[in-house]
């Protein structure tokens, strides 16, 4: 299900096209779902060409496709294929299935279990045919992806105001164009501000162990012309008192404002305090979690120790050394100075204004 491709400029349908953007994680069209290959980059453009739902639930298991808000609408887009191979009698107990099998893909980004929620709605319309049932998934998962372009673009219009015109942000891991569709997350409002022609600087954590922010981020940066610089994840104390903000993305917040990311985000947020530093999430209301009371209730994804015993092939540790390899931390809203989203920026006390913005 692979292939490889050049990529193309990404309309967004919100004026002209974004030429500093020019990979997008996730597209769907008549011929089907392509997924960009993540785990290949920077070396490679390579597609994915899932026809499956499974197929998909390992794209994000893999990290072929990543970031919250990029693998809910995978996830969506991967129920509307699933809707192309199922016969009509095995149809919604297909479905269903289906919809599991994505849903545990990963456990912490609360953005999967709300797209695949959002899109098995559609079988409570038990009067659809099998056509209309699947005409109605397919609206579903566009409508999902549609959203989030444009939460992307409002949360980039009102997180640049944060930014001077020549503001150094710290950054770890990847929340550009490929974490989320349209400008990305903490990185969209970075890219809004080199659009609105100000000229902020990025330190770009590399982000151990697979390299996120060395791979992704920097690759995007670069493309979009902003001047970044690459740092090892233990050099950000040191470069932290040349930054003006810090800015992360989040894979689910909590409602008392308590919230997971990449790991290695609980430590900038404690450095940024230390150095008095602002520090800003970036995300989606799509990755505010109501049912989730605080950080304490978020279940973080444990990964393989290979990953961490070698670095790329390479191996750089004994096959038999213990190895503790959390994908997320969890940071306490103690340390956080405001949640940029696209209605807006959430400030204290977070816990009601989080209730107010989820209820609105």
């Amino acid at each position: 299900m692979r292939s490889t491709a050049r990529s193309r400029p990404v309309k967004t349908g919100e004026g002209s096209p974004l030429p500093s953007l020019m990979f997008r994680a996730v597209a769907f069209s008549g011929r089907g779902l392509r997924i960009l290959d993540q785990r290949a980059l920077p070396g490679r453009v390579s597609y994915l060409m899932p026809t499956t739902a499974a197929q998909v639930a390992r794209a994000i298991e893999t990290l072929a496709v990543r970031g919250a808000p990029s693998i809910g609408v995978a996830a969506a887009y991967g129920l509307a294929i699933e809707c192309r191979r199922l016969s009509d009698r095995r149809l919604r107990s297909g479905l269903r299935n289906a919809a599991e099998t994505l849903r545990t893909a990963r456990p912490t980004a609360v953005n999967l279990s709300w797209a695949v929620e959002r899109v098995t709605r559609v079988l409570s319309g038990r009067d659809l045919s099998p056509a209309r049932l699947r005409n109605a998934v397919l609206r579903e998962a566009r409508r999902i992806a549609a959203e989030e372009v444009r939460r992307s673009r409002a949360m980039a219009r009102v997180g640049s105001r944060l930014l001077s015109r020549h503001a150094t942000v710290l950054t770890i891991c990847n929340t550009g164009a490929l974490a989320a569709p349209g400008l990305g997350t903490a990185l969209g409002v970075v890219f809004q501000a080199r659009l609105d022609r100000r000229r902020p600087r990025v330190y770009a954590c590399e982000t151990r162990p697979l390299l996120q922010g060395a791979r992704l981020t920097m690759t995007e940066l670069l493309r979009v012309g902003v001047e970044a610089t690459l740092i090892v994840d233990s050099a950000a104390a040191s470069v932290m008192p040349e930054c003006d903000v810090v800015l992360v993305g989040a894979d689910r917040v909590a409602r008392n404002g308590d919230f997971a990311n990449k790991v290695g985000t609980r430590m900038l947020a404690v450095l940024a305090r230390e150095s008095v530093v602002p520090f800003y999430v970036v995300a989606p209301t799509s990755s505010f979690d109501p049912g989730c009371p605080d950080g304490g209730a978020i279940v973080i994804e444990e990964r393989d120790g290979e990953e961490v015993r070698c670095f790329g092939r390479r191996r750089t540790a004994a096959r038999k050394a213990r190895v503790y390899n959390p994908a997320f931390d969890v940071t306490p809203a103690r340390y956080v100075a405001g949640f940029v989203t696209e209605a807006g920026i959430i400030r204290r006390p977070f816990g009601r204004n989080i209730r107010q913005l989820l209820t609105r």
